[in-house]
C-alpha cells in the first residue's frame, strides 16, 4: 500500500471535532427513534420492507454510537471498528434475504398506506442525517461506513415508498418482498466497499518491530 499512509496511523481522526460529535449524536438520536417508529408500525402493517429498515435504524444507531467511541483513536482502531461494522453489514443482507424468501411462502400484502406514511417519514430521518454527514464522507474507512449507512437508507425509503404505491396497486406481496431484497443487495454492496477500504487501511498500518 501506499507508504505515505505509514505516517498516519496514530493521527487522531479528520472527523474528531465538536461539529462532526454534534452531527453523530444527532443521527444516533434520530435513527433511535425511527426504530421504534418502525418496528411499530413495520408490525402492525405486515410490511417486511419496514422491518428491514427497522432493524436496519437500529443497525445504524450502534455504528454511530460506536464510531462517537473511536473517534479520537489512530487509524488501526477506526480501520478495525469499519471492519466489524462492513461484515454487520454483510450479516443483515443475507438475514433479510432470508426472512424474504421465508415470506415468499407464508406472506400477505402489507397495508400499503402504513408503509408509505411511515416510508415517508423515514426518508425525510434519512435525507436529514445524508445532508448532515455529507462533509465527512470522503473521510477514513470509518467515516465512510457511516456515510454509505446514510445514504443506503435514504435510498432504501424511496424503495418502500414505491413498493407501498405497487402494493396498494396491485394488492400482492411482492413489491414488498422485492424491496426487501434490494435493500439486502445493497447492504451487501456495501459492505464488500467498507471491507476493502478497511482492508487497505489495515495493511497499512506498519507492524510494529518485536
Amino acid at each position: 500500500m501506499s507508504h505515505a499512509c505509514h505516517h498516519h496511523h496514530d493521527d487522531p481522526s479528520p472527523g474528531n471535532s465538536p461539529a462532526y460529535r454534534r452531527v453523530l449524536w444527532a443521527a444516533l438520536i434520530i435513527n433511535a427513534a425511527m426504530a421504534a417508529v418502525e418496528i411499530t408500525w413495520g408490525w402492525r402493517a405486515g410490511s417486511l420492507a419496514l422491518w428491514a429498515d427497522a432493524l436496519d435504524f437500529i443497525g445504524d444507531a450502534a455504528n454511530y454510537g460506536a464510531s462517537l467511541a473511536v473517534l479520537s483513536a489512530g487509524l488501526l482502531w477506526r480501520a478495525r471498528l469499519a471492519w466489524v461494522k462492513g461484515w454487520a453489514m454483510a450479516i443483515f443482507g443475507v438475514g433479510v434475504l432470508a426472512r424474504a424468501a421465508w415470506a415468499v411462502l407464508n406472506g400477505e400484502p402489507p397495508q400499503a398506506e402504513t408503509m408509505g406514511i411511515v416510508g415517508t417519514l423515514a426518508l425525510i430521518a434519512n435525507v436529514g442525517v445524508a445532508v448532515m454527514l455529507y462533509a465527512w464522507r470522503e473521510g477514513d474507512a470509518n467515516m465512510r461506513a457511516v456515510w454509505l449507512c446514510s445514504r443506503n437508507d435514504a435510498l432504501g425509503n424511496v424503495a418502500v415508498m414505491a413498493a407501498a404505491g405497487a402494493v396498494a396497486f396491485t394488492g400482492l406481496a411482492w413489491p414488498d418482498l422485492l424491496v426487501a431484497v434490494a435493500m439486502a443487495s445493497l447492504a451487501l454492496h456495501s459492505s464488500r466497499e467498507v471491507l476493502r477500504h478497511a482492508r487497505a487501511e489495515l495493511n497499512s498500518v506498519p507492524t510494529p518491530a518485536p
